[in-house]
């Protein structure tokens, strides 16, 4: 196991004695590739990772047991198929040394409900919860590694981003557009995590599905993009218009920028993630388009293109430093456009630390 699996471990046994959980339970997930750097093949068959106290094994089908060993050193169970898994998984539980009276476990809250019920009926007496004060807590605060990963990513997408603007021209369909950034991607050693590309009225959806509209004259476009490298993804979305910009845009724009600007403003450690939603969607709102604001601020960032912290209104989750999320306010005007100007902000150093180095300037093509 190297380093940084080793100190990830010792984090998540130091949470584990801190909120008295007895044993942590990870499916095939996003929380395994943290945890193990493991992220086997998928299917009914059952994969468990556990970590206790004084031990940390896998449950796993006999027919994957070879190649994940290459990319892990902990114990496996392994079943075969003409036995099922009820015997190795009472091996590892036993293995893992927690008492089976009432254990407090944690689950991995993506893992398949057979999954998680398969371990439930084996520890009938468990207490359950899910990740969110274990492996989500560890995850949501990023380390340096981290943190360069992300930024390179970032840095790729300001590049995308303008080779999309640079795509358009009178005609050309949004998926066009699309095709040119998931291109770039490409050429770049990327893998395109999503991207929303929106013409006109299109804009005003929020999540608009990327089609055959083509670009016209005094159109506004809106491009949400992202990708993944170096193991982590990239999100961001800019705003511009073809040719004249139409009526209201340059109004909409700046204030989804001061939005913007009094949310990271807000994002300190010690605030409350809604005081961060809050700061945007009160600039919004004195401006006359609160209803029109029609989501969330943010979502976190991380190996998932969401994951904690969420920067809703109701969220009472402290900033804390090493915390990754958007930052995204939108006015949407059916029938018109639609505006959302999108950062990544890292909390660094006691404030909000923008990852893209691309302007929010409004994009002016033709």
């Amino acid at each position: 196991m190297n380093a940084t699996l080793q100190t990830r471990l010792a984090n998540l046994r130091a949470r584990m004695a801190a909120t008295a959980t007895d044993l942590v339970v990870i499916g095939p997930s996003s929380h395994m590739l943290y945890m193990a750097d493991l992220s086997p093949h998928g299917d009914e068959r059952p994969v468990l990772l556990m970590i206790s106290q004084s031990f940390a094994g896998f449950l796993m089908p006999a027919l994957n047991v070879d190649s994940a060993r290459q990319h892990t050193d902990l114990p496996f169970f392994p079943w075969a198929d003409a036995d099922g898994p009820a015997a190795a998984l009472a091996e590892l539980i036993a293995a893992t040394g927690i008492d089976r009276t009432a254990p407090s476990i944690v689950l991995d809250e993506t893992m398949r409900a057979d999954f998680a019920l398969l371990v439930l009926d084996t520890l009938p007496g468990a207490s359950r919860r899910f990740t969110n004060d274990t492996v989500g807590y560890l995850r949501s605060r990023k380390d340096t590694a981290e943190y360069n990963a992300l930024k390179k990513s970032a840095v790729l997408n300001d590049a995308a981003m303008a080779a999309g603007f640079a795509a358009l021209r009178p005609g050309i369909t949004e998926r066009e557009v699309a095709t040119a950034i998931r291109d770039f991607y490409k050429a770049n050693g990327a893998s395109t995590e999503f991207c929303s590309v929106c013409f006109g009225p299109n804009g005003a959806f929020p999540h608009h599905h990327t089609g055959e509209t083509r670009l016209a004259e005094g159109d506004a476009v809106l491009i949400d993009t992202g990708a993944r490298i170096y193991g982590y993804p990239s999100d961001m979305t800019r705003v511009g218009f073809y040719g004249s910009a139409p009526e209201g845009f340059g109004q909409i724009h700046s204030i989804l920028d001061r939005a913007v600007e009094a949310a990271i403003a807000a994002a300190k450690p010690g605030t409350p993630a809604s005081a961060v939603d809050k700061a945007a969607r009160d600039v919004i709102t004195a401006a006359g388009y609160g209803p029109n604001f029609l989501h969330r601020t943010g979502h976190g960032l991380g190996i998932d293109i969401h994951e904690t912290p969420y920067i809703t209104a109701t969220s009472d989750t402290l900033l804390e430093e090493g915390m990754v999320f958007s930052i995204e306010p939108g006015i949407y005007l059916q029938g018109r456009f639609g505006l959302r100007l999108e950062e990544i902000v890292i909390i660094r150093n006691g404030v909000a630390e923008i990852l893209s180095d691309m302007p929010r300037r409004a994009v002016a093509v033709g």
